[in-house]
């Protein structure tokens, strides 16, 4: 991993522009989430949703395994499968924590991965996670955050919570 300090990922964070939910200023009720709750949240969500755009333009979602890792996130996908044509042709995506009581929502760009040293150097991550090795035959994609959103779902805390980082690079 990178020293925070050598980092290029530089989330701003704002509240989202949601006119019709109260939210409250940034700077009430809990106040903006720092990018560390959103980031403690990829990491540790064992299962994930991807969401991708049919050529039709129908939306198309899945669960998958997948690793938050040096600012991105990454994910296996047969070769054959729907997101993975669907990736192919539009490779705008959106990446869902597994839990809505404090969602963690990336907006990103998907792109295949081919460099060996990092998939040999995410293989070691994705196994200490999962015990478990990627398919073979697979593609091995990382999506790049442009946009991330945080929410606490109680009823209390998310008028006062819900943050969106724009990702700047430095």
């Amino acid at each position: 991993m990178q020293a925070k300090d050598q980092n290029p990922f530089n989330p701003q964070a704002s509240r989202p522009d949601m006119p019709e939910y109260g939210l409250l200023n940034a700077d009430q009720g809990q106040g903006l989430l720092p990018w560390s709750w959103a980031e403690e949240r990829l990491e540790r969500s064992h299962n994930y949703w991807v969401s991708t755009t049919r050529p039709d333009g129908r939306p198309h979602a899945t669960a998958v395994w997948g690793v938050w890792w040096d600012n991105a996130f990454y994910f296996s996908s047969g070769r054959l499968t729907r997101k993975a044509r669907n990736l192919a042709q539009n490779a705008n995506c959106v990446i869902c924590t597994e839990s809505a009581a404090q969602a963690v929502i990336v907006e990103g760009v998907a792109q295949l991965v081919g460099n060996g040293e990092t998939l040999g150097m995410l293989g070691q991550v994705y196994r200490a996670k999962y015990d478990s090795d990627y398919p073979s035959e697979s593609n091995i994609y990382i999506v790049h955050p442009k946009v991330v959103f945080g929410f606490i779902e109680a009823e209390t805390e998310f008028s006062g919570s819900a943050t969106r980082w724009i990702i700047m690079s430095k």
